[in-house]
Order: structure tokens, then sequence, then C-alpha cells
């Protein structure tokens, strides 16, 4: 489909019809994403708890590595349909093959200083000295596999973005299912244990990469030259524009997961394997809504780069109710039967399960207001709104987690640890309210002036 043909499609077909389409594809690359982690805490968790716990700490830094990918995936794809959608195509060519190497160069500086300073940004991570040896061989390999990732990613959102999600679907989905299948074989056949999971996920990694790059030149996307790279003013700063947030959601929830992991530290590897199985866990829920969303974000940008705003309300207002029933199912489903589901994962250990139940509870009872902030973060991005978008993404994770981590368990001890993203979920939920109100109504005042 050419360029022009596809702009008139994303503007004038359905918003409905658009979204769904464009979210099926965006879910599942969400979720295999997730399984990713989740395939690691699974199978790890029948070495020990320590491993377990391990394999959260590590989770701050696939938080870091994700932060890049997406700073640089988000950066480069918001700015690229705002760009189809007002027929500057070769603006678009820049930026495609500019987020592209910037992502690369990035993973690459992650790599060298993270395998440098390894037992340092272990303990840095949250690690304690029984799951240091646990610690270490996963985050070694994790590393090395960090440039791929963090270009992988890059070309995930930038499929999804110029509207071609089944192209990133089977990139991303292919990693997923070998790394389910790697991951018993290395673990447990090669009796490599926990570094087996880890080289199973880079392995992974590694083929997603080389399928998503085919699906960038198979596809009609915006294929990669590297004479268009544009590492300018310009190109960088519409980069950090629409990448900001992105980094600020994921790179902040890396620091808040490592704080995270120190402050629960003090009450054993078991609370820290509890709350890390419900943190993998609620991510991968969590990438449902957020799959929908990234369904949402080109027929935003879109739309939004051709003054069809109308179209933009329709859009978010329909993706805030899909979403909104599927966290309420989850909401019930976790309430009724976490127990048996933590218990599931990490085995019969009894302190592990205690503080998961808990802590699954908790924030499954506010996870139905995630719908309305993911949302509204991401057509805040989308718009170009960084400040408002960049304040939202980091509130979650971040601005009001972080103190919640750090206080409650001072009054509260290991109920304020499970309590925490909760009250975190809740006033993010406020903070979003009136950014909506407030870019609905600079979209009204724009209707006006262009009638």
């Amino acid at each position: 489909m050419e360029t022009n043909d596809k702009t008139i499609l994303m503007t004038t077909e359905s918003v409905k019809k658009l979204i769904n389409h464009l979210a099926v594809p965006t879910i599942m690359s969400m979720l295999i994403t997730s399984i990713y982690n989740m395939a690691d805490t699974f199978f790890v968790a029948k070495i020990d708890k320590s491993a377990t716990a391990a394999v959260g700490v590590v989770f701050a830094i696939m938080a870091l590595i994700q932060a890049i990918g997406f700073f640089c995936g988000h950066g480069s794809g918001n700015f690229m349909s705002r760009m189809l959608g007002a027929n500057k195509k070769d603006e678009a060519k820049k930026m495609a093959v500019t987020g592209f190497v910037l992502a690369f160069c990035f993973g690459s500086i992650l790599m060298i200083l993270g395998l440098f300073f390894l037992e340092p940004l272990a303990v840095v991570l949250g690690s304690t000295k029984t799951m240091m040896p646990y610690s270490t061989a996963y985050l070694q390999w994790i590393l090395v596999g960090a440039p791929f990732m963090c270009a992988s990613l890059v070309m995930n959102n930038q499929l999804r973005f110029q509207g071609n999600a089944f192209f990133a679907m089977i990139g991303i989905t292919s990693g997923g299912i070998l790394n389910i299948i790697l991951d018993p074989l290395f673990i447990f056949g090669l009796n490599l244990g926990i570094a087996g999971a880890a080289i199973a996920t880079i392995i992974s990694q590694a083929v997603s990469f080389v399928i998503l790059l085919i699906g960038i030149f198979k596809s009609d996307s915006l294929n990669y030259h590297l004479k268009n790279v544009a590492i300018n003013k310009y190109y960088l700063s519409q980069m950090v524009r629409g990448g900001f947030p992105s980094l600020c959601r994921q790179g902040i929830g890396g620091i808040s997961t490592a704080i995270l992991n120190i402050c629960t530290g003090p009450y054993g590897d078991a609370a820290i394997a509890g709350v890390s199985i419900v943190t993998r866990l609620m991510q991968f829920f969590y990438s449902v809504v957020i799959g929908f969303g990234q369904g949402f974000q080109p027929v935003c940008g879109y739309n939004y780069g051709a003054k069809k705003y109308e179209r933009v309300k329709e859009g978010f207002i329909y993706s805030v109710q899909i979403g909104t029933i599927f966290c309420i199912l989850v909401t019930i489903i976790a309430l009724l039967f976490a127990p048996q589901i933590i218990t599931f994962i990490q085995g019969n250990e009894a302190e592990v399960i205690k503080v998961g139940t808990w802590t699954l509870r908790f924030q499954a009872l506010v996870f139905p207001l995630m719908a309305f902030v993911t949302m509204a973060n991401m057509m805040l991005q989308v718009a170009g709104k960084a400040v408002q978008a960049s304040i939202l993404a980091s509130s979650r994770q971040g601005i009001i987690l972080i103190p919640c981590v750090v206080i409650l368990p001072l009054f509260l001890g290991v109920l304020g640890i499970e309590m925490s993203q909760m009250v975190s979920d809740v006033i993010s939920f406020g903070i979003a309210i009136p950014l909506v109100k407030g870019f609905f109504k600079e979209m009204d005042v724009s209707v006006k002036g262009l009638s």
C-alpha cells in the first residue's frame, strides 16, 4: 500500500475498525514481550526462591533496556506517523533509520558499562549476598543482548506506527516462542541453571532482531538507508519530544524496581521473590492494555497530524472503554485466585505465596484505572505533548511509587511494600484526569480556529 493510500485509510476508515485491526497484532507483540520475562520467572522459580528473586532484581536493567528501545522507537515512530499523516515522507525516512542507529549504539554503551561494573551494578539493583551468584550469572548475559533488544524494540514500534503491526507481531512472537522452548532446555537439559535462562533470552532476541529487520525491508515500510541518518538538533529534539515520556515511564520504572528490591530486602529473599512474581504477572496483564493502546497510537498520530481531532477523541474513548472491561476481568480473576496463581509459579514456598497473594490482590483492586491512565499517556505522547505525557508516564512507576515504597514500610512493614503500587496507581489516575480534560479543550479550541 502506498503511503498516500495509507494516510487516506487511517484518516477516513472507521476509527473502531482501525484500532481493532491494529490492536490484535500489537497485543500479541506485547504479550510475547512479557512472556520473555514470565517464562524466565516460571522456569527459574523451579531452582529456588533466591533465583526467582535474582530474576526480579535484573528486571530493573531489563526496564532500562526497554526504556532505551521505547525512547528511540516511540520518539521516532510518533514523529513518523505525524509526518506520514501530513504527507512528508522524506522526513519520516530520515527519522526511521536515525532511531534504529541510536538505539543500537545506546544499547552497546549499556552493555560495555554494565559488564565492566557487573557486581556493583547487581548490588545497586538490589541483590543480596545470597542472590549475588544468581544475579551476576543472569545479568551478564542479558547485558550482552542489550544492543539487539534495544534495536528490536525500535523496529517493532516503527513498523507499528506505520500501520504494519502484523510484521512487528511476527518478529516478536517468533522470539517469544523460541524463548519458551529454549528456557527449560538450557536451564535443566544443559544444566546451565539461571544463566541458561538469560542465554535463551538473548538468542531469542537475536532471532527477533533478524526477523524484524527483514520485515523492515520486505514490507511496505520506510526502509533503512544509512545515508539517511540525521543526528542533528531537529531530529534529536523531535525524538526527545515523542520519546521522552517512554524514557520516563520505563527508565524510572527500572529505578523504582531497584528501590523496591532494596526496600524489600530486609524482609528476605522470599519477600523479594513474591513481589517480583507479581510485578512480572501484572506486567503480563498490563501488556494487553498497552498493546491495545499501541493499536490506538497510529490512528491518533495520523488523525492528529491531519487535524481530525474528533477522530482522536473517538479513538481515545473507545480504547479506554475496551481496556477498562479487560482490566475488570483481570481484577475478578486475581482477587479470587491469587494464592493459586502464585503457587503455580513458585511452588509451595509459604512466605513467597503470602507476600505474593496480598501484593497481587492490592494491585488488582485498582487495575481498572490503568486503562484511562495508559490511553491518556499514549494520546499525549503521540500528539507531541512531551511535558504532560512525561509527568503522567513518570508518576505511576516513579514520582509517586518511589516515595510510597520508601515511606509506607516505615509505618506498615511488609504490608507497606505490598500496598505501594496500589496507592501509586490511584494517585496517577487523579493526575491523568485534568491532563486529558486540558488536551480535549485544546483540540476544541483548534477546531473552532479552523472553522
